[in-house]
């Protein structure tokens, strides 16, 4: 199992979700203004497996979506606060403090696999557009090397 570059402590600091809305525990690679790995452990315990389905647990698509935000989110705020040095040229990044990104547009999105009890969702994010108020990420999640969704999202503040 990869070790943490930063664990949930680390996360906690950083994003405004918490439980059962928090959906990364931990962040295993990092290339600063580029790119971020992490994954989130499913159990069975997931308060949504109740409900969707009965008797056939998977994780809701809409869900896999919100951790590979989570994930980009992590991208941005571990990179300007831990590498601000490295801020590509010619992007304004305004101070993150007590901002909250939200979740403006989803395109290219793909469901290739259900996710289920037991599965560790892995997440990759990378950036595709960097701006002042507003960035876009292409986001890959799978789970043992097998594609499970994939999507190119906006955010904002």
């Amino acid at each position: 199992m990869p070790k943490a570059l930063y664990d949930i402590k680390d996360i906690l600091a950083c994003l405004p979700h918490r439980y059962p809305f928090l959906l990364v525990d931990r962040v295993v690679a990092l290339e600063p203004w580029q790119k971020l790995s992490a994954y989130k452990n499913v159990t069975f315990n997931e308060p949504f497996f109740q409900g969707h389905f009965p008797g056939i647990p998977v994780m809701p698509g809409v869900l896999i979506l919100e951790s590979m935000a989570q994930a980009a989110s992590l991208l941005l705020v571990f990179s300007s606060r831990d590498y601000p040095e490295q801020v590509p040229q010619d992007v304004q990044v305004m101070d993150l403090s007590g901002k909250i990104g939200y979740f403006a547009s989803c395109d290219r999105t793909k469901f290739r696999r259900q996710i289920v009890p037991g599965d560790r969702l892995d997440l990759e994010v990378s950036f595709l557009r960097l701006g002042s108020r507003a960035w876009k990420v292409a986001g890959l999640a799978s789970v043992e090397g097998q594609k499970a969704a994939e999507a190119e999202m906006t955010a904002t503040f």
